[in-house]
């Protein structure tokens, strides 16, 4: 024989399921905040992480051509050693003499090369825009390819510094 539950039975059940019903309510939003935290630290962290990279590259990029500017101005010497050197060959000075500036640009040239700066003499290659001034037109020369090279170009880390002067073919 089954016993129907009394009043007071009805009214504990129905009290423990609304309890229950609240509890998992309250359980269902504690894991959503949860979830929530866990994504906008995940979020936080990785705006962090990319800040910290963007910074790191700039810093790459800021050290790269903070010689930029001094390297530019070095090739002004640079050309006038070459121009004294090629007048002291041609007026027959001293062979120790021209040894000594021909040591002296060879240094240059190799501190400016250790430091990232690399020339620029396109001679036979295909005009460029980016790495070539263009000043006239080289007779008896492929067109668009550089005949005459009248001043060589430099690159700091692959970006122009000076842009090579030359006779393009027609």
């Amino acid at each position: 024989m089954t016993t129907e539950p009394t009043t007071e039975e009805i009214i504990e059940q129905t009290t423990e399921q609304d309890e229950t019903s609240q509890l998992q309510e309250q359980l269902i939003a504690l894991q959503e905040e949860v979830k929530a935290a866990k994504e906008a630290a995940a979020r936080a962290n990785a705006e962090s992480y990319n800040a910290q990279r963007r910074m790191e590259q700039e810093t790459d990029k800021a050290k790269k051509y903070t010689l930029q500017k001094f390297a530019k101005d070095l090739l002004d010497v640079v050309d006038n050693l070459e121009r004294g050197l090629e007048a002291s060959e041609k007026a027959g000075a001293d062979e120790s003499v021209l040894e000594g500036l021909r040591l002296t640009h060879k240094s240059l040239l190799s501190v400016l090369e250790k430091h990232g700066v690399s020339v620029i003499n396109p001679a036979g290659d295909k005009f460029d825009p980016e790495k070539h001034e263009a000043v006239g037109i080289a007779p008896d020369v492929e067109k668009d390819v550089v005949g005459t090279v009248l001043q060589k170009g430099y690159a700091l880390n692959d970006r122009t510094l000076r842009p090579a002067i030359v006779m393009v073919g027609g």
